[in-house]
């Protein structure tokens, strides 16, 4: 009875006005009632890889990884049948989801009952539902007519999901489909988070891209702002035009302009050829101008004057170009600073902020750091072609209280050293588990964790050298660190030491430092 109960409840749900989380979420709610699992997921078929949509019992990394079915041969013999697979408790293949069971008491055990659901419609693979039990007797009593019914039942419920998805999306994006979106989670265009922040994000960013409004996007360093950036130009009218990119502290004053309207041949010295610049490559489509704050004041009236007639000049030429280009901004700089210290248009910040969109720094989204610490392992593992990697609770709540000044970049690149140091104290292919020894001192000196104020070295002045001698010696060092710092960007490290960027030039050179980003 109980089991029909539960058909009745997943049925009833076909035809509820539920969003597509609160969807998957019921239907495995009501699964457990009837399957003894642990451990439950609900995957959706991407190409050649299974994607979760929703989990329950697993760790909240889970949901942040792509399982590849050359990769993981149980999801592959699932997807291979044409009914559900229940596997035997010796089977040697290892399991997706070994060590990711909330209540494993050992993070490297392996799952000893597993069972899985093709999902089909119309004879079409779309996904697959999986459970997991660490009882090794559990599934043997179901019924393989109930499973088959139950995947059914899950296979309409991804289709409804989908369907759902996609006609909200083709009244706020024109047009745009469920696997348009998914196309842009390949190519990297998808915010990954299911915080508030995060959601309000992505409702501010599909609300904009409709429209060829000019968006400024705003955030502290490693936020993700190009990923939003992409995320409206995915989403627009434009999608199907290029969208180029184009960093602006990364440019000498010198070739700003070219880069920016192109030049004629022998407009000025090494000037070879003809060359259209970003305005015309990008005719039809979008320019994204990164780090806008770092645009040189001389420049910014030829912008103004792109942005608002949509008209630009090459160098050396006397001819007018019309353009069509959408224009996307981003910058890490209080502008309405830098025009009230005079570094910045207020014309051209006006017209750049027709929308200003904010993206939320990490400590701000805290609930997303397991799903993002899921994705940069998996990714991270890859890349370094190590075998499966976990985190244990206690790296993953250290994450989770660090207030990451660096936002997910900075994730990441913990991230990458932890898994690294981890990889090296294990045989190649197995099980490869993060542990707080792993992520470092620099989390555990996180406010809230543990000191927060490292001791700083003292200067003092020693016999033969003077006060001037010892004071330069420390800027210099300072200055080379934090350069190293920020990857060798002096734009970047200008910020940090709270200097415009002409001023930190002339101090790195006054102190004889080679500085590649000053005027020769």
């Amino acid at each position: 009875m109980e089991t029909f109960d539960t058909l009745i409840t997943v049925a009833l749900d076909l035809t509820a006005a539920l969003s597509a989380g609160d969807r998957y979420r019921r239907l495995l709610e009501a699964l457990g009632g009837v399957i003894p699992y642990d451990a439950a997921s609900l995957l959706r078929l991407e190409g050649e890889d299974l994607v979760p949509v929703a989990a329950r019992g697993l760790s909240a990394d889970a949901l942040g990884r792509r399982y590849p079915l050359d990769r993981h041969p149980r999801l592959a013999r699932i997807c291979r049948a044409s009914e559900p697979v229940r596997f035997s408790a010796d089977d040697p293949s290892p399991d997706p989801f070994d060590g990711m069971i909330r209540g494993d008491p050992s993070a490297a055990r392996r799952v000893h009952a597993c069972l899985g659901c093709p999902l089909y419609v119309e004879g079409e693979l779309i996904g697959a539902l999986t459970a997991d039990a660490l009882d090794p007797t559990a599934f043997q009593g179901l019924d393989q007519k109930f499973l088959r019914a139950i995947a059914a039942m899950a296979a309409a419920q991804m289709r409804a999901a989908d369907l759902m998805e996609a006609l909200e999306n083709s009244a706020v994006r024109q047009g745009m489909i469920a696997r348009d979106l998914m196309a842009d989670l390949h190519r990297g265009k998808e915010i990954l988070g299911s915080s508030l922040a995060v959601e309000h994000l992505r409702r501010e960013i599909g609300l904009v891209a409709g429209s060829d409004f000019t968006v400024l996007v705003l955030g502290e360093t490693g936020v993700g702002k190009e990923l939003a950036v992409r995320a409206i130009h995915a989403a627009s009218l434009r999608r199907n035009a290029p969208l180029l990119y184009l960093n602006c502290a990364a440019l000498p004053e010198g070739l700003a302009e070219s880069e920016l309207f192109g030049h004629t041949k022998g407009a000025f010295t090494g000037a070879v050829r003809d060359r259209p610049g970003k305005f015309e490559v990008a005719d039809g489509g979008t320019l994204f101008l990164d780090e806008i704050g770092e645009l040189p004041l001389s420049i910014q009236p030829k912008l103004l004057r792109a942005v608002q007639e949509g008209e630009v000049r090459r160098i050396g030429s006397g001819r007018t170009v019309r353009v069509n280009v959408r224009l996307l901004a981003a910058t890490n700089r209080n502008l309405e600073e830098e025009v009230r210290e005079g570094r910045f248009r207020a014309d051209l910040f006006h017209r750049l902020s027709v929308y200003p969109l904010v993206v939320p720094p990490l400590r701000e989204r805290r609930e997303d750091i397991p799903l993002l610490a899921g994705h940069f392992c998996e990714a991270i593992q890859r890349r370094l072609g190590l075998g499966p990697v976990r985190l244990d609770s206690d790296a993953l709540g250290l994450l989770r209280r660090y207030p990451w000044p660096g936002n997910v970049r900075e994730l990441e690149n913990v991230l990458s050293r932890a898994i690294l140091k981890a990889g090296a104290q294990v045989p190649r292919g197995k099980l490869v588990v993060v542990a707080p020894v792993h992520l470092g001192g620099d989390l555990e000196a996180a406010p809230g964790i543990g000191d927060p104020s490292p001791p700083r070295e003292t200067l003092r002045v020693s016999a033969g050298r003077s006060f001037r001698e010892v004071v330069e010696d420390f800027q210099k060092d300072l200055i080379l660190q934090t350069v190293a710092g920020n990857r060798g960007n002096w734009a970047a490290a200008a910020r940090e030491l709270g200097m415009h960027r002409s001023n930190l030039h002339k101090l790195a050179s006054r102190l004889g430092i080679r500085n590649p980003g000053a005027k020769r």
